[in-house]
């Protein structure tokens, strides 16, 4: 990993203020980050890493989130949808529970490397839905970005998709944990402007 892109990396994490031992997971978690998404792309032909650092950004600098082990689940949230090899590399660097969390992050089709099929999406909402707050506030970070980066994907399908899950289940899902903390309420507030954005522009 380049001197440039840990640099980066680490600034986006905020690591200045962390204790010593946090800032060498944190290095740690860059490193494992950037060998597991190098070389892959999203829909919109963009590096897959940019995703990840711009949810980092936006649990910090939008959620309020400071707490390091939240910021780094944020860094490495799509590793085993990615790479679902890459969890004995997480395991091994970051340690086993660090590796489940990501695990009860990431669908089922995903981690089992086979095509979505029927019942997927049902069984991912549970899964979803029954994450403990810290997990759960990462995936409506992970979303949030996802509905702001849809105006660079040219997949018609997709944005739509990405709209009525946003209206169907990540908007009430987040309205029902958002007395949770602070940063759930947050997070619902910016998932909801979202969907006045998103209703504005299909209204004629």
């Amino acid at each position: 990993m380049a001197t440039t892109d840990l640099s980066h990396t680490l600034t986006t994490l905020g690591t200045t203020a962390w204790p010593a031992r946090e800032r060498a997971r944190a290095r740690v978690a860059a490193e494992v980050a950037f060998t597991i998404y190098t070389g892959h792309t999203r829909d919109q032909g963009t590096p897959y890493f940019q995703h990840p650092l711009a949810v980092v950004a936006i649990l910090r600098h939008e959620l309020g989130v400071t707490q390091p082990e939240t910021l780094l689940l944020g860094l490495l949230h799509d590793a085993l949808e990615v790479d679902p090899s890459a969890e004995a590399l997480v395991s091994h660097q970051l340690g086993t529970p660090f590796a489940e969390r990501l695990r009860a992050m990431t669908p089922e089709h995903r981690l089992e490397q086979r095509p979505k099929a029927p019942g997927d999406e049902t069984r991912w909402r549970m899964k979803t839905a029954a994450l403990p707050a810290e997990e759960l506030l990462v995936r409506l970070a992970d979303r949030i970005h996802n509905l702001r980066d849809l105006a660079a994907s040219q997949n018609q399908e997709r944005r739509r998709k990405f709209v009525r899950n946003l209206t169907d289940f990540h908007l009430p899902l987040a309205d029902a944990a958002r007395r949770l903390s602070p940063h759930l309420e947050a997070a619902h507030t910016l998932l909801n402007a979202e969907y006045v954005h998103h209703q504005q522009e299909v209204s004629p």
